[in-house]
Parts: structure tokens; sequence; C-alpha cells
């Protein structure tokens, strides 16, 4: 960073010398003005032609160009976006559906109409750090508010919605009244899937309550095209006693805001988020009034299908999508096991069949205390789990029987040699030793052949 800041001085240096000026611009301005640290350093370099900015470029080192008709640009080495001021015309529904001008000498405040939030909108001179607020973004900032520019260029980039909710979310603000209703009006369909993913991806892993995203994405009546697993949680009845929350909807909420006190410690941290999400998407069909009680028999298998949907719709991330479905499959599982008092012969096979058996173990402690009332009895649970879960990594590494092992006994690749292992392992997971397993599945291989 200390880096990029001071090549962004000789750069501003450079073009001050040539008669134009440079602005930080963007979130890094925001950043700044609330105190944190951000990674995208943005220079909009004013006043000087393209040809006049890339020979400044070329004194400096060695120019990279991101778009000559965009007019960005970038230098090896450097974290830096160096741009130019421009305008739009939009020329389609979706988000890239844009014909872009330069203009080197359209302004400030021109250029920073373009932007869709006021807190987004501020620029700051690299050399006096003289900040320029054309639309009150300080102000904003002040009051925790996320409000759009303009009412002409804001509906032309449907992603806005999205930006909206997670900035939102990440910042904890509250947008504007206008901002709402100009994004009810907003269609999403459009949008590539891998672009809502990377909005998405912000607000699980950025903010402290991840809940924001889609509540805002709620008050917007928007949740419809891209989330509709998540807006058919919404009403679906739990049975009070151990949901006083109230419906699923809430619950879900409740349990993202718990997960993402967890994530940190994840080994995966964006699919414990995801999956945090999906958890409870088989409600909605399974849920029904048995003798009087609300039950949701079957809901963790019926889930696994719409959480791959849900995935499917904004990523092909084959990773992504196999965690999820394992963590929906087994999310109820350790918090019962421990109900149960059930022997550690269960604990291994349930954290043997876990993608990441840690992760489902956050998991498990976000579902429980991502309820009304439930948070502080969650210690002896989480006792328990933590020392089968150490019991379990200990268990992996002693030695089990491989295949070699097998080869050396006698034993042929194949069919007959995979239903081995898997005998095999079953007997490492009872905690026998790898000689004993080995012996034992050898006899079992002989009972078999006589069958």
């Amino acid at each position: 960073m200390n880096k990029d800041l001071e090549m962004a001085h000789r750069l501003a240096q450079a073009v001050a010398q040539t008669g134009g000026r440079a602005y930080f611009v963007g979130g890094f301005v925001r950043d700044r003005l609330m105190g944190q640290e951000s990674k995208d350093v943005d220079v909009e370099v004013h006043g000087l032609t393209p040809d006049q900015l890339e020979a400044v470029l070329d004194t400096l080192g060695e120019r990279t160009t991101m778009g000559v008709s965009f007019g960005v640009y970038g230098l090896r080495h450097y974290d830096l976006d160096i741009a130019m001021p421009r305008s739009e015309t939009n020329t389609g529904r979706g988000h890239k559906d844009f014909t872009v001008f330069v203009d080197p000498f359209l302004g400030t405040e021109k250029a920073a109409r373009r932007r869709d939030f006021t807190i987004n909108a501020m620029m700051q001179d690299v050399l006096t750090g003289e900040v320029i607020d054309h639309f009150g973004g300080k102000e904003d900032l002040r009051k925790g508010m996320i409000r759009h520019v303009n009412d002409d260029s804001f509906g032309e980039d449907p992603l806005r919605v999205l930006r909206a909710a997670q900035f939102a979310a990440r910042f904890a603000y509250q947008l504007a009244p206008e901002t709402i209703a100009l994004c009810k009006e907003m269609d999403l369909s459009a949008l590539a899937g891998e672009r809502i993913m990377e909005e998405l991806n912000k607000a699980l892993l950025k903010a402290e309550k991840p809940s924001i995203f889609f509540d805002v994405l709620r008050q917007m009546n928007q949740l419809s095209y891209w989330f509709p697993e998540v807006e058919a949680l919404i009403g679906v009845e739990q049975e009070a006693r151990f949901h006083p929350e109230g419906d699923v909807y809430t619950h879900t909420m409740m349990v993202l805001d718990q997960a993402a006190t967890l994530r940190a410690g994840a080994v995966y941290p964006r699919g414990l988020m995801l999956a945090a999400l999906c958890h409870d998407f088989g409600k909605p069909e399974t849920t029904k009034t048995i003798e009087g009680r609300i039950r949701s028999f079957g809901h963790e298998q019926a889930g696994i299908a719409l959480a791959s949907k849900l995935i499917g719709r904004m990523s092909r991330e084959v990773r992504l999508t196999r965690y999820v479905e394992n963590m929906v499959l087994l999310h109820m599982r350790p918090n019962a096991l421990v109900h149960m008092k059930s022997g550690v012969k269960a604990y291994m096979k349930l954290l043997d069949e876990a993608v990441e058996p840690s992760d489902l173990l956050q998991l498990a402690q976000a579902d429980h205390c991502g309820r009304g009332g439930f948070q502080d009895d969650y210690a002896p649970i989480a006792e328990k789990l933590q020392e089968m879960l150490k019991r379990y990594q200990v268990l992996m590494e002693q030695p089990e029987v491989k295949g070699e092992d097998l080869i050396a006994a006698g034993i042929c690749p194949g069919k007959q040699m995979g239903q081995a292992l898997a005998y095999a392992h079953k007997l490492h997971l009872s905690g026998l030793d790898k000689e004993t397993a080995l012996t034992q599945t050898l006899a079992w291989l002989k009972e078999t052949e006589k069958h």
C-alpha cells in the first residue's frame, strides 16, 4: 500500500507539471474518511489528453492498458487503477451494456455524477488532500446512509441493487427511501450470475451481519429472481419451543450472523457462510403439522438440490457446491449425537463423512445459537464436539490399511480391493490398529468369496 501511495503521489506531481490534476476516487476516499484501510487505490486524472497521460505514465514505469476505449491504465508491479474522466450511455439491460466516452475536460461534478452512491462519489486531490464532495457524501457517511447519486444514471446499471445491499451489510448502513424505491423498479434478470456472486461474497465475508444483505433485498422486493430459495423461507413456521425467534427466514438470518462470528476460524469461510444460508432450504417443502406439532422431517436431504440450484445460478465451482451439499446434509447430526449421548464410533463416522469436519461443527454451533434464547447453553455441547474432533484428528494421523498393503497380501486391484479398503477404513474408524484391521479385512474377504 505504501508503495502504491508513493507512486500515486509521483504520478500526481508529474500530472500537475503537465497541466492536469490527479484525484483519489471511489471506495479509496470513502474508506479513508471512515478511518479504514483500502486495498484498491483508484486515481482519476483530469485535464490531460490520453496521449499526454500515456507519456507521463511511460516516464514512471511500464504502462499497462486495461481498456483503451475506457481510458483505464496501470503500472506494472503497482496496484493502481489510473483512469480518465468518462461518461457512459446505456445500450442494453446488462451490467456491461454501456458505451463509454472519455473526456479529459469533463469536470469533477460531471465525472462524479456517474458514480453509484454519494459515499462513493467523493474525490480527493492526491497532492493537497482536498476532498471534492458534490453530492453530500460526507454527510451521508456521518448519517450511515446509502443514497444514490443520480436518478437517471443509477437505474441503467441493475448490479447497483446488489451493491446497495452489500454496502448496507458491510457498513451496517441504512438505505435512503428514495434509493429503495428506485431499486424496486429495476430488472435484475439480465445480470451475469458471476457478478451476483461477487456482491454476495462481499456481504458474506466482510459484513459483521450478512443478514442485512438479504433484509435489504427483501425491502426492495428483489429476492425473487436470484434468491428464490431464500424468499421461500419467509413465513414458514417452526416449532415455537425450539424456535421462539419465528419463521425459517428469521432463523436463517440469525444463523448467518452467528456463522459470521465463526468464519475466521473456518477451513473454507465462503463455503461455511453459504452453507449457513442454505442449511434449511428444505423446510418449505417438508414442513407439516403432525399431531399438533410443526415438523420438518427430511429437510436436510430435501435441501441439497435447492442449495445446489442456488449456487449453480451464480457459479460453476465444483468444490463449493459439493462442500455446501455435504454441510446441508449433515448439519443436524453433530448436535443430535450429543443429545442422544452417542458412542465414539458414531462421532468418528460422522466426522469422516464431512468434507471439512471442523467447519461442520461450526455450522452446528451457528444453527443452535441462531435461535432466540439459545445462545448461552451451547458450551457443554461444543466441549463434547471438540473432544470428539480431536479424537478424530488423532485417529486420522494413525497408520491404516492402504492398497499397497492389500497388494502385498495378494489382493489384485479392482472392485474387490475397493470394497476391502472401505471395510478396512470402517475398522480404522472404530479404533483398531493397522495390523489388526488388515488381519480382519483379509478374513472378511475370504468370507465374502465363499458367498
